[in-house]
């Protein structure tokens, strides 16, 4: 049996904090953050952005990156819309979320660019 990781995640230490469990992986390149798009897409789900200063990211009230992008399926887009939050805030975390209509909650939400730390 494989030995369990102990992954140092402390409130105290923002550098260490974990919000989901992309978070425990190396930060996704562009190409990962597309074909997350791409999924969001095919499962027919609404794609939002949000972001949030690191020092906030545990709290329940991100910022949301203009409204959600109903109906939208051009990839492209959605990737230039979360770039550009990103560029706006380059300090924050920003999420890709995905919607889903008929579940009524979140199918997905990752943290796709990482603000930086204190």
């Amino acid at each position: 049996m494989s030995e369990m990781l102990d992954y140092k995640s402390r409130l105290s230490d923002p550098a260490s904090r974990k919000f989901e469990t992309f978070s425990y992986l190396p930060p996704m390149d562009k190409k990962q953050i597309k074909k997350q798009v791409e999924y969001i897409v095919k499962k027919g789900w609404n794609p939002a952005i949000e972001h949030t200063e690191p020092e906030h990211l545990m709290d329940n009230y991100w910022y949301m990156w203009k409204l959600p992008m109903f109906g939208e399926t051009d990839v492209a887009r959605i990737l230039a819309e979360a770039e550009a939050c990103h560029k706006a805030n380059p300090n924050n975390h920003v999420r890709l979320i995905g919607y889903d209509n008929f579940a009524q909650s979140q199918g997905t939400s990752m943290v796709i660019y990482r603000g930086k730390t204190v």
